[in-house]
């Protein structure tokens, strides 16, 4: 991982993040991941093209459920990644053991790294959505198209490729307290988040595999999850 005005977490970001009331702006930033908020569907964003579609089956839910916005998505998983301290936070996670940190809000989230590859563990709640990101990051607008120019990834669920969806610069909140490793000072920023995104319908109950690849010029994620959804 690399840190300061830079840093790298796996679904990664860049950040130059301006802050809304009287709080700092956070050091820049690349991370991966996903969480909070409403579920509006976003249907202006166009897929990545890379990878092509495939979905986990949902249990006892729609075939086609309502995504979140491309707003909601990425400000709530920015929110739950910086809403833990260095020390305890799931982009940190070398294992699957804080899998389950900070997780709320009806969609479950998983992590990325700071840079760097590692295989986790997961148990999943049954008739919960997941969603994560290949690649991220958030800054001002144009930080975000120099990030997106060379966003690539790829996910793959129990030997399927899934399809992402492509989100450039979007308006969005981030919430955060003292100590993360995503903003280092708490408070309440906005700023612009972009990256390479995949919703999920509730997976089916038992054992799955899923493997997220991403990269952006020099920064690169790789992150196996065994993910355990359990029965109800």
């Amino acid at each position: 991982m690399h840190l300061g005005r830079s840093m790298a977490l796996l679904i990664g970001a860049s950040v130059l993040v301006s802050a809304c009331s009287t709080t700092s702006a956070p050091p820049s930033t690349n991370t991966g991941g996903s969480t909070n908020t409403g579920g509006s569907a976003d249907t202006s964003d166009s897929p990545a093209g890379a990878v092509t579609a495939s979905a986990l089956p949902a249990a006892g839910s729609p075939s086609a459920r309502a995504k979140l916005s491309a707003a909601d998505l990425q400000g709530r998983w920015w929110t739950w990644a910086a809403s833990s301290t260095s020390d305890s936070n799931p982009v940190s996670d070398q294992d699957g053991h804080l899998c389950a940190k900070g997780q709320s809000g009806g969609i479950w989230f998983l992590a990325g790294t700071f840079g760097g590859a590692v295989t986790r563990t997961c148990t999943v709640p049954a008739g919960v959505p997941v969603a994560f990101p290949l690649v991220n990051s958030f800054g001002e607008a144009g930080d975000c198209d120099e990030f997106m120019a060379s966003a690539r990834g790829s996910a793959v669920l129990d030997g399927r490729a899934l399809e992402p969806r492509r989100h450039e610069a979007t308006a969005v909140q981030i919430s955060a307290v003292d100590g993360n490793p995503v903003t280092q000072d708490g408070g309440r920023f906005r700023t612009q988040a972009c990256g390479l995104w995949v919703q999920l319908d509730p997976p089916a109950p038992g054992s799955h595999t899923l493997g997220i690849r991403g990269s952006s010029g020099s920064f690169s994620v790789s992150v196996d999850y065994k993910l355990q959804v359990s029965a109800g």
